[in-house]
């Protein structure tokens, strides 16, 4: 399981895992991480992991995050990473994947362009959610069809460990497969996805069969291929 080793001045404060695949850093007491100091944004950051893999994203923050001296507004964390926040800093560290579990990630965005912001992203599934849990091994097959924009009725096969849907700067969530399910989850962007008009919090949904998700303006609906 990754962590973040909390510093200052070189003493170390905190050790906190990733126990969630959404965390929020920032000074109010809401956030899973805070820290109580004026140089820290009400919500600051987050950081969502998605299996073995994390992403940081600076939510509007009034100072910025920094992530080994550069400035950033969403970086994929690597081993070793130094996240400053004001005086603080976070060291990310990674954990190694167990043999046999899936640890090739596609990090690269497929979006089109059209009259509407057309999310068309295919990564890799993380987790998902069909029906009924399906037993380890037995997942059956699932897509998603795009239902607006100019690329509506393009079907996108979830046959990879994550798939990444959105337009970046925006709005970004995945959808991960996982051995009982495909699970939809929020990775940036200041609003969250829709699913059957409803809208999703920080953690990870679990989608079923002909669920109609929303994300940066295109609608898509999600379905098994029995």
């Amino acid at each position: 399981m990754a962590k973040l080793i909390l510093s200052m001045d070189g003493l170390v404060l905190k050790e906190i895992p990733l126990l969630k695949e959404r965390m929020s850093i920032g000074r109010k007491a809401h956030n899973d991480i805070q820290i109580d100091n004026m140089a820290i944004s009400g919500e600051h950051a987050a950081v969502v992991t998605i299996l073995s893999d994390s992403f940081l994203e600076d939510l509007n923050s009034t100072n910025g995050t920094v992530v080994n001296g550069q400035s950033i507004k969403k970086h994929f964390l690597k081993d070793g990473d130094v996240v400053e926040l004001g005086k603080y800093k976070m060291k990310y560290l990674a954990v190694a994947v167990a043999p046999g579990e899936v640890s090739e990630y596609d990090k690269s965005m497929l979006f089109q362009s059209g009259p509407l912001p057309d999310v068309a992203r295919l990564g890799e599934p993380a987790v998902t959610v069909a029906p009924a849990p399906a037993a380890a091994g037995t997942l059956p097959p699932a897509a998603i069809q795009l239902l607006t924009g100019s690329n509506a009725g393009r079907e996108l096969q979830l046959t990879k460990t994550l798939t990444t849907l959105g337009k970046p700067g925006l709005q970004v969530a995945v959808i991960a497969r996982r051995p009982h399910g495909y699970f939809l989850t929020h990775v940036e962007g200041k609003h969250f996805p829709l699913v059957n008009g409803q809208v999703l919090d920080a953690q990870a949904h679990c989608l079923r069969d002909h669920d109609v998700i929303e994300i940066a303006g295109v609608k898509m609906e999600f379905f098994l291929k029995n």
